[in-house]
């Protein structure tokens, strides 16, 4: 399948493309603003240049685009049938560097939160929130944790199924 627009206009949508300040992640911020939770963003001496960091929780937070990051099994994170031969060994450089980063980061001591674009909808927001605060202010779990749209719709279920007892 060939681009359905001309590379002058397809080069104008990549360049408008952001990295920081994207819808997921200022979501993302605002719940944990409203759990009480203070952070810095963007703190470039740390690899990766995570977009969350909570230095009292020694935990930091990356928003992965679904597509960008290629997330497993979600539908935004199909491979274009157009030009794959550039996209391909782009989405794996991007792959492997954040397994780099992740590691650099779980090897100096600080936790890692991987939260999908996927689970930054407004109908599971409450989910998503629940499953971050557990994931921080517990000091003891898990090195490292992604959130996508599969563990907050769990989550979800399993509330609906409480209210229904």
């Amino acid at each position: 399948m060939t681009d359905v627009f001309t590379s002058e206009k397809r080069s104008q949508i990549m360049r408008a493309i952001v990295s920081e300040d994207t819808k997921p992640e200022v979501a993302v911020r605002r719940l944990l603003f409203a759990d009480g939770f203070r952070f810095r963003l963007h703190v470039r001496s740390l690899p990766g240049k995570p977009d969350i960091v909570l230095p009292k929780w020694r935990t930091v937070i990356f928003v992965n685009g679904c597509f960008w990051h290629q997330h497993r099994g979600c539908p935004r994170a199909v491979l274009p049938q157009s030009n794959a031969d550039y996209w391909r060994p782009k989405l794996a450089r991007n792959q492997k560097r954040d397994q780099e980063d992740y590691a650099a980061l779980a090897a100096s001591g600080r936790r890692v939160l991987v939260v999908w674009e996927c689970a930054c909808k407004k109908k599971t927001l409450a989910s998503l929130q629940a499953l971050m605060r557990r994931f921080i202010r517990d000091p003891h779990g898990p090195a490292f944790c992604e959130i996508g749209r599969s563990e907050v719709l769990a989550l979800l279920q399993a509330q609906d199924g409480e209210r229904a007892l």
